[in-house]
């Protein structure tokens, strides 16, 4: 691994607050950031952290908020993926996801697979993912509300209509989201090829994800390492 193991998990943090910040604001949603973290309140409360050494103030300030808004009534998800936090006390329990990192290395040319440059692209992307990933609720999907427009500004992909996924350029990494098949079209190496043009686009630089369990195999043997393994917090 060519940077350090601390530096590449900061990045891919770094890349998810700014992938979900993006989003929020063009969502309309509101947006706290914190030097040590960063909270979204959107459909749900996602509070984001951003260091692996958060200092008492943040991690009293953050705690806080997750407290208040699950008093409220609110579904509330904290994400740290360098594992500091403890929040058991607020009833919250820990999920665990894998943080993978992709060194740049050469990758298969994909030509199956198209970057999407218009809206209507756009929409044909934001359907595969709300139905295949799946967002329940998104559901029934209202175009824009998932994908809106900002997200033409970073690179999303498309196989047909059989799967999609998006990217972020932020940190020095790429970072990498969403990555769908539609159930009818699973086993088919859809997957692969999507990654394949992710990896393509960002070949200069590392390539930083979230890994789902089922997926993880995929990301293996794309070369992709774990970091570690992220705590969310629900």
């Amino acid at each position: 691994m060519t940077g350090s193991r601390t530096e590449r998990l900061r990045q891919a943090g770094g890349n998810a607050v700014a992938m979900w910040t993006a989003l929020a604001r063009a969502r309309g949603d509101g947006v706290l950031e914190r030097p040590g973290f960063a909270a979204i309140d959107g459909r749900r409360f996602r509070i984001m952290l951003r260091t692996g050494e958060p200092d008492g103030d943040t991690t009293r300030e953050l705690t806080e908020l997750a407290r208040v808004k699950r008093a409220e009534g609110r579904a509330v998800v904290v994400e740290d993926p360098f594992r500091v936090l403890e929040l058991h006390h607020l009833g919250m329990t820990a999920g665990r996801l894998p943080v993978m990192v992709r060194e740049p290395a050469p990758v298969p040319d994909e030509r199956t697979v198209t970057r999407v440059r218009t809206a209507a692209e756009l929409a044909v992307a934001e359907a595969v993912v709300v139905d295949g990933f799946p967002l329940e609720e998104y559901q029934p999907l209202e175009p824009g509300t998932v994908f809106p427009h900002v997200l033409l500004d970073q690179a999303v992909f498309v196989k047909g209509g059989e799967g999609a996924c998006v990217t972020m350029d932020h940190g020095g990494v790429g970072g990498v989201y969403w990555v769908t098949t539609l159930p009818e079209h699973r086993s088919k190496d859809v997957g692969r090829a999507l990654m394949h043009a992710v990896l393509r686009h960002f070949e200069d630089r590392p390539v930083t994800l979230t890994a789902a369990r089922a997926g993880k195999s995929l990301y293996d043997k794309l070369g992709f390492t774990e970091l570690g393994d992220a705590n969310w917090w629900r």
